[in-house]
């Protein structure tokens, strides 16, 4: 009986941290998306310090070759002199060069294979950084859906026809509205002599109530044609023989 219930605690624990996880899954996920991105930003720094380190060990490595071979060129001189002593302490040293030549190459070596590793996996883990945000992005749209058609059973559009309707409740009322102020403009014309004298006069009927332009224009060009008469400067007779100034006795 005891153990029964100790399964059945083991159980309860476990429908509930699994209840838990579902419930908060959007939350976690987030999080351990965090996490992974910022290992994969630590295992990208790991990569260019590799390089960098490499690329040190190849100047290193360059430096050395050139101080043996001037070395060993020295060394050669000094034997061609018959200087044994400093042949010998010059060989010496050679070994020594060449041995830490060794190990250089040997360590470039093992930087080169460690790099490519590396780079291989932080190309993965971005890969699959990628492909984690891509499907938490869907995760989240199909999220609010869900959630929406949670919040409203049927369709969950409900909010979209309550405003629909709304809308044409106001274009309805607003078309009513115009209708009456146009209704009570033409009451207001109906009884109005004034309005009743402007249609007589429009048709023609009597003299007009308003100047038009044609008249105007007519106006102005009869009074242009005036001021050019009145403008215009005074002959005298062709023949001078006629025309005798009058004098003074």
């Amino acid at each position: 009986m005891f153990k029964t219930i100790l399964t059945l605690c083991r159980g309860a624990t476990h429908a509930a941290e699994e209840e838990f996880i579902d419930r908060n899954a959007h939350l976690l996920l987030q999080q351990q998306m965090r996490d992974a991105g910022r290992e994969v930003a630590a295992a990208r720094q790991s990569v260019a310090v590799a390089i960098a380190q490499n690329r040190q060990e190849q100047g290193q490595h360059e430096q050395l070759l050139s101080r043996l071979a001037e070395l060993e060129s020295r060394t050669l001189e000094a034997i061609a002199q018959d200087r044994q002593d400093l042949a010998r302490e010059a060989a010496e040293m050679i070994a020594l060069m060449e041995a830490e030549r060794d190990a250089s190459e040997e360590a470039q070596s093992q930087f080169t294979g460690e790099i490519t590793r590396l780079k291989a996996n932080v190309r993965s883990a971005e890969s699959k950084l990628r492909e984690l945000q891509r499907g938490q992005r869907i995760a989240a749209a199909t999220s609010k859906t869900q959630k929406l058609r949670t919040q409203s059973p049927d369709t969950g559009m409900s909010s979209l026809g309550e405003a629909e309707a709304t809308l044409t409740r106001l274009r309805a009322r607003q078309t009513r509205m115009d209708l009456t102020d146009q209704a009570l403009t033409e009451m207001a014309r109906t009884g109005d002599p004034q309005t009743t004298i402007q249609k007589l006069a429009e048709a023609g009927c009597g003299a007009p109530q308003k100047t038009s332009a044609d008249e105007v224009l007519a106006r102005l060009t009869h009074k242009t044609k005036k001021t050019k008469k009145s403008d215009k400067p005074a002959t005298y007779p062709s023949n001078p023989k006629k025309f005798k100034p009058e004098t003074k006795g």
